[in-house]
C-alpha cells in the first residue's frame, strides 16, 4: 500500500466484493471515511463493518437509490464509480438484458457524478474515478463476448474524458481507470488459469494515488492499473501530455 495519507469521505460503488471492496479497503487504510454501495446487503455490510465505514444498499441504475445515498452522505471528496456488470453473451441478446448493461455501467456512473460532482465544485474540489476496461478499445474477437460490455465501457471512458475537460477548471478531476484482468466472480468463469491475470492490488494502489491529487494533470486520460503504476506514471506525466498518450484516438 502507498504511504500517502488521505482525509475526507469517499464513496465506492459496487464495493461489496472484488475490485470495489479492495479499493474501499485501500482508501479506508489511507485514512478516509469510506461508504460502500451494492445490491447485496450482506456483502456490503460485511465490507463496511470490516473497514469501519458505511453500508449503502441499492442499485446505481436507480435514481431514487443514488438520491438516497447523496441525501445520507452529503458531499464526498472522492467518488469511485466501480459498479458494473458484464451482461449477456453473444452478438444480439434480448434487448432489455443488453440495455441493462448500459444502465448499470454508464447511467449508474452518470447518476452518481450528477449527484456528487456539484457538491465537489461547491466545496472547491474533488476527484472522481470511473472504472472502465480494456474492452473499451481492445478488439472484440473472443467468441461469445458481450457486445454490450465493451460498448458500455467505451461510452464510460468517453463520458469520463469529456466530463474531465469540463470539470477540471472547477478543481474537480475525473479519471478513467482500467483495473486490468483481475480474478473476480465476474471473470473467473470466463478466463482460464493461463490468462494474463492482473494482481488485485494494482487498481487500489492507483486509485489511492489519484486520490492524493498528485496526478490531477492526467484527468481524462485512460490509465491502466497494471501498466501505469504510480511510480512509473509519475515519471511519464510530461510525456503523456506532450504526446497525447493514454488516450483512445483515431489515427490515420
Amino acid at each position: 500500500m502507498l504511504s500517502a495519507e488521505l482525509r475526507g469521505t469517499a464513496l465506492v460503488t459496487g464495493g461489496g466484493r472484488g475490485i470495489g471492496a479492495n479499493i474501499a479497503r485501500e482508501l479506508a487504510h489511507a485514512g478516509m471515511d469510506v461508504a460502500v454501495t451494492g445490491r447485496t446487503e450482506e456483502q456490503v455490510r460485511a465490507v463496511a463493518e470490516e473497514i469501519g465505514g458505511r453500508a449503502l444498499v441499492g442499485d446505481v441504475s436507480r435514481r431514487k437509490d443514488v438520491a438516497a445515498w447523496a441525501g445520507e452522505l452529503g458531499a464526498v471528496d472522492v467518488l469511485v464509480n466501480n459498479a458494473g456488470i458484464s451482461g449477456p453473451g453473444g452478438p444480439l441478446p434480448e434487448v432489455d438484458e443488453w440495455w441493462h448493461v448500459f444502465e448499470v455501467n454508464v447511467l449508474g456512473a452518470f447518476l452518481c457524478c450528477r449527484a456528487f460532482a456539484p457538491g465537489m465544485v461547491e466545496r472547491g474540489g474533488g476527484r472522481i474515478v470511473n472504472v472502465t476496461s480494456g474492452a473499451a478499445y481492445l478488439p472484440g474477437v473472443r467468441p461469445g463476448a458481450s457486445t454490450a460490455y465493451g460498448a458500455s465501457k467505451a461510452a464510460l471512458h468517453r463520458f469520463s474524458e469529456t466530463l474531465a475537460a469540463q470539470l477540471a477548471p472547477q478543481n474537480v478531476f475525473v479519471f478513467s481507470v482500467a483495473p486490468g484482468l483481475v480474478r473476480t466472480a465476474m471473470t473467473e468463469g470466463t478466463f482460464g488459469d493461463d490468462a494474463p491475470w492482473t494482481p488485485p492490488e494494482c487498481a487500489p494502489r492507483l486509485v489511492h494515488a489519484l486520490a492524493t491529487g498528485e496526478f490531477d494533470r492526467l484527468a481524462g486520460r485512460y490509465l491502466h492499473a497494471e501498466h501505469d503504476p504510480p511510480e512509473k506514471l509519475r515519471e511519464r506525466i510530461d510525456e503523456v501530455l506532450a504526446d497525447d498518450l493514454n488516450a483512445i484516438r483515431l489515427k490515420r
